[in-house]
């Protein structure tokens, strides 16, 4: 345990070194939210149910943060780790591997984890923003969210030869999806057409999750979410496990 918390308090002082991941994790999520809250502010809507754009937008925007992680910040930083040989170091200790897996984990949903919170006491402060959930299950939500997007972030950077290549990969799969799942502009926005491209994106699911929780949804609304979501934690798992080059 002891040799995970090293690990991870060394991870994070690396990763705030990489202005990239660093930026679009813990600021890029805040600015967007700064941007359109000016614009739209956050008077309850009919259009939204009876809440606020804001309140609509920072489930949303949560499912935003989960994808970078997902698609930038950990394909980069492993693709880069292999590149300078470091995992191989890992490899050759003794539990090396195990130490180096779980401290990821922890590494990465803590950072995803203060962006989030981050984004939530902005749009509290600054906009006044409602939340009609269940704390835990929203938690919990956000949680096999977090770790459905962790399992495809190993599974690109298992597949990945260096981090510039993990890097073009990963924006050019990443920005078209926040666009089209609902990240950034509003599910109800969207033309049908692009409605139709929404169903195949991971983080659609993650959005729909998030603000049907967010705003108390039954269970049986976003039982699709939770099956896909748990399909992805086990076969992105998986595929990394028989592909990760250390």
């Amino acid at each position: 345990m002891k040799a995970v918390c090293k690990m991870v308090f060394i991870k994070t002082k690396l990763f705030i070194r990489e202005i990239e991941g660093f930026f679009f994790t813990i600021f890029f999520p805040i600015i967007m939210l700064l941007i359109f809250g000016s614009i739209y502010g956050n008077k309850p809507s009919d259009y939204f149910g009876g809440f606020g754009f804001v309140d609509v937008s920072v489930p949303a925007y949560i499912g935003m943060i989960i994808a970078i992680t997902g698609f930038m910040s950990i394909p980069i930083s492993i693709a880069s780790d292999r590149e300078r040989g470091i995992l191989k170091r890992f490899r050759i200790l003794p539990g090396g591997s195990m130490i180096a897996m779980v401290s990821w984990i922890i590494f990465y949903y803590l950072i995803t984890t203060i962006g989030t919170a981050g984004l939530i006491i902005t749009g509290k402060l600054l906009y006044g923003l409602r939340f009609t959930g269940n704390t835990l299950i929203i938690f919990l939500l956000y949680s096999l969210s977090t770790v459905a997007f962790l399992s495809i972030g190993f599974l690109l950077a298992s597949l990945m030869r260096s981090a510039r290549s993990a890097n073009a990969i990963g924006m050019s799969l990443l920005f078209p999806m926040m666009f089209f799942s609902g990240a950034i502009i509003p599910m109800r926005s969207l033309p049908a057409s692009i409605k139709h491209i929404s169903v195949y994106l991971p983080l659609t699911y993650v959005v729909d999750i998030m603000q049907k929780g967010w705003f108390g949804g039954a269970l049986h609304s976003y039982r699709i979410d939770l099956f896909v979501l748990s399909g992805i934690v086990v076969f992105s798992f998986l595929i990394a496990k028989l592909t990760f080059r250390w």
